[in-house]
């Protein structure tokens, strides 16, 4: 009985979502104005993250503010951000950006250690242009010094 027992508890523990493989998290509405709706989804099959814009226009200024929130699985002593823009399924855009490094701690939060709140809350430098009419979909992953994944995410941006 004992066996059995583990067995079950090995089986809930490797399979938090009742074993089906199939259930994502939630799509998130960052912003969403008139003519603008950024969505996103959580891609890390186990945690999902808070995340939203404050200006939502498709006139992109030099400093947009945001809000993100997670509890850290990973320590960030170094931090990469990896950006994938996509319109009907052709990549357009690759972008890599070093968020926080070890001799250039950029943020308050570069340091911080798994199991941690990681919360920030303040301007993003991102160039000034006009988002053109369409759909787009945009694959963000944060990832550590180890490459282990902090958090990733599915965006769809719609223009009209």
């Amino acid at each position: 009985m004992q066996g059995l027992t583990v067995a079950l508890l090995a089986w809930a523990l490797l399979h938090p979502h009742g074993g089906g493989g199939g259930d994502a998290w939630p799509t998130h509405t960052a912003c969403k104005n008139g003519d603008l709706e950024v969505l996103y989804q959580s891609c890390d099959s186990l945690q999902d993250f808070g995340f939203s814009i404050d200006q939502c226009s498709k006139l992109l200024k030099p400093n947009i503010n945001i809000r993100f929130g997670i509890i850290l699985r990973e320590d960030i002593n170094e931090l990469f951000l990896d950006v994938t823009l996509l319109t009907k399924g052709s990549s357009i855009l690759n972008f890599s950006y070093p968020v926080c490094e070890l001799d250039q701690p950029k943020f308050s939060f570069c340091g911080r250690r798994k199991g941690e709140q990681f919360y920030y809350a303040g301007p993003v430098n991102s160039p000034e242009f006009e988002i053109p009419k369409g759909e787009y979909e945009v694959l963000l992953e944060l990832y550590n010094e180890n490459h282990s994944t902090v958090a990733c995410a599915n965006a769809t941006v719609i223009c009209s």
